[in-house]
């Protein structure tokens, strides 16, 4: 049986077409690269916020719009304060923020040796807790080596060297350079002339060479496949037995093996031993994995080698040695729907997949998946685009295909995993710049709608001029662009967005927000006792400068005077924007004039708040992570009670 998609290096054949189009593997891979797909992370949250910000702004503007009418406020009026207080309020920047955040860190990744095809794989790189790799280049150097000989009544160098004279160089075959390489003097074929050569063909399985020595006495010499090679030299019993032992103890070692032999003076083929062949690691494949490791990824071998050889490499690079057989997990067939569970809970045990297809690549994601995960794999051919485009990050390796670096959303040009560990380090400090700004978007939109809405209700007056808060929006979002460069401290596991903790962390800060600006009111209005037009500018002052400062709070789930300290982009603009603000304010442009005294004493309240704020945080992050972790603690304790009782159930009994 031939694939679609064969090349015929040699002869030629009569054939009879089974299959064509869709039913070919070669048309299944393409189908598959048509329908899959993961549902990107971010945008389903970013559209959950930006919706939650938005019903939520126009719920307040409908209370205010109700009881500003009931007064006799003119609509036209109302109107023009609706919508300033909806650009005011409504995240209008974020897919700024969040495009101009993703794009400075592709730029940082492209100089990590990784560009980046699809940004939202930025997010979805920060969370990803198994990477599943291809074995052969990836892991290993995808160069065959010669392993330690096993000769038969020779030296391990006089069988070596008949390997080498069975081998011709020219013909850039990796088995002949390997044989080759593995002479510890290359010179030593110079006194051969090689008179023939027969190549390998996978009817007869060896290469056949005539050899002339510098005597001029001909001989012919043979490598291949063990069990033909000893046919052909038909060895007696007790040499087929320890023959056929060093094969297989090699095979648990994940070693190829050749079988060499060559003619006597009479003409008789004698078996001069074996040679193992293994494609070794990647020096830092070991190192990388274990870096992995410590990030919080589960590396997963896939291949299409069989058991054995997976197994030694698996073992011998730190991965594990419970390597599954593809097509045993997907006996019936990769499903497109839904796996059963003990499917599911089967491929996420095992350290690796091997005598892998395609469809097993696309089937092992999808199941991973299924239970939750968040996938890398990587892939370098054709075969592989099917399970790359169904990754939530699928990578192409260096040197990949047209194919694979299309259906990829992160194309390597460096070699091994190691760009890779680079990457997700990269990714998570990207995902920490966009969680601080979200978590300050929602608290500040919370903060000017909530006050504004309440402050116009209770007190009868509206508390900031239309150009205060058109002016406070533009502010606002000058220090919220540099927050893509602002040093980050990447978490050492995978991260995800936490819509509960997103939430209460930036809620409660809030209306600890809202609270602090109906304070500063408060005392405006009752010990300072300002007139409307001073105390408007002195809560334009407080949204402000409270604003910024919030900024530095939420930047961090550490106290904000901690390390990592904001980079100085981030602290320029705020630094700059304020004291544009204090210069606005005091000296009267665009709002009426504020007392400098009274510039100083809303800094100090604010700074004041500050502290509050981050205290209150700090014990917000700790209750949340305390309740995450109980449910994981009850989760896993959950999941070993099931499997517990599913195989204790025996069959016909309830």
């Amino acid at each position: 049986v031939a694939f679609s998609g064969s090349i015929a290096k040699q002869g030629e054949m009569v054939a009879v077409v089974t299959g064509t189009g869709a039913n070919t593997f070669f048309g299944r891979t393409a189908k598959l690269v048509e329908t899959a797909g993961a549902k990107s992370h971010l945008q389903e949250s970013v559209l959950q916020i930006g919706n939650f910000l938005i019903f939520f702004a126009l719920t307040l503007i409908v209370v205010l719009s109700a009881v500003e009418l009931y007064w006799g406020t003119s609509f036209i009026h109302l109107l023009k304060l609706a919508l300033i207080l909806l650009v005011a309020s409504i995240p209008v920047a974020m897919p700024a923020v969040l495009s101009v955040t993703m794009a400075l860190g592709a730029l940082k990744l492209s100089k990590l040796k990784a560009i980046v095809s699809r940004m939202e794989a930025i997010e979805e790189m920060a969370g990803v807790d198994i990477l599943c790799s291809d074995k052969t280049g990836t892991l290993t150097q995808n160069r065959l080596t010669l392993g330690e000989a096993q000769p038969f009544g020779v030296t391990a160098s006089e069988l070596i060297l008949a390997g080498a004279l069975a081998s011709k160089a020219e013909n850039n075959d990796a088995i002949d350079l390997a044989v080759i390489g593995g002479l510890g003097d290359a010179s030593a074929l110079k006194s051969y002339r090689q008179i023939q050569f027969a190549p390998f063909d996978p009817v007869g399985k060896r290469t056949e060479a005539t050899v002339q020595d510098g005597g001029g006495q001909t001989f012919k010499v043979t490598k291949g496949a063990p069990q033909v090679v000893m046919q052909l030299c038909q060895v007696d019993r007790e040499t087929q037995a320890l023959a056929d032992r060093a094969v297989d103890e090699f095979a648990a070692k994940g070693f190829r093996t050749l079988g060499v032999a060559r003619t006597d003076a009479g003409g008789k083929w004698v078996f001069l031993g074996i040679l193992p062949l293994f494609d070794p690691p990647r020096e830092d494949s070991a190192s990388t994995i274990a870096e992995a490791g410590r990030y919080g990824i589960a590396v997963k071998m896939v291949t299409g080698d069989n058991i054995a050889i997976a197994k030694q490499i698996s073992g011998q690079l730190g991965i594990g040695t419970n390597i599954r057989a593809a097509e045993a997990l997907f006996a019936g067939g990769v499903a497109h729907g839904v796996l059963p569970a003990t499917a599911v809970h089967q491929i996420e045990e095992a350290d690796g997949f091997a005598q892998v297809f395609p469809e097993h690549k696309y089937g092992i994601v999808k199941a991973l998946q299924q239970g939750s995960h968040i996938v890398a794999m990587t892939g370098d051919g054709v075969n592989d685009a099917p399970a790359l485009k169904q990754a939530d990050v699928g990578i192409a390796v260096s040197g990949a295909t047209d194919a694979a670096r299309a259906a990829a959303a992160l194309v390597l040009t460096a070699p091994g995993l190691s760009v890779i560990t680079h990457a997700v380090e990269e990714s998570r400090r990207i995902f920490e710049r966009m969680m601080s700004y979200i978590i300050y978007r929602i608290a500040m939109s919370i903060d000017i709608m909530v006050f504004v809405v309440l402050a116009s209700i209770v007190f009868g007056f509206f508390p900031l001029t239309a150009i205060m808060l058109v002016a406070l929006a533009l502010l606002d979002d000058v220090p919220i662009m540099t927050i893509a460069y602002d040093r980050t401290e990447p978490d050492p596991m995978p991260v995800r967005w936490n819509r509960e903790r997103t939430f209460a962390v930036s809620i409660t800060l809030g209306v600890l927000a809202v609270a602090q600006s109906f304070g500063l009111l408060a005392l405006g209005m009752d010990v300072l006792h300002l007139d409307a037009a001073h105390l408007q500018t002195m809560m334009f002052l407080q949204l402000l400068v409270g604003g910024h400062l919030l900024l530095l709070l939420t930047r961090t789930k550490k106290a904000f005077w901690a390390r990592p300290h904001p980079s100085w982009q981030l602290l320029g603009a705020v630094v700059g924007t304020q004291i544009f603000a204090v210069l606005m304010c005091g000296f009267g442009w665009l709002v009426p004039v504020l007392p400098w005294d009274l510039i100083g004493w809303v800094w100090v309240y604010n700074l004041v708040w500050m502290v509050v704020q981050d205290g209150i945080k700090l014990v917000v992050y700790r209750v949340i992570d305390h309740r995450f972790q109980h449910r994981q603690v009850f989760a896993t304790h959950a999941g070993a009670f099931l499997q517990h009782a599913n195989t204790s159930v025996q069959p016909g009994t309830e």
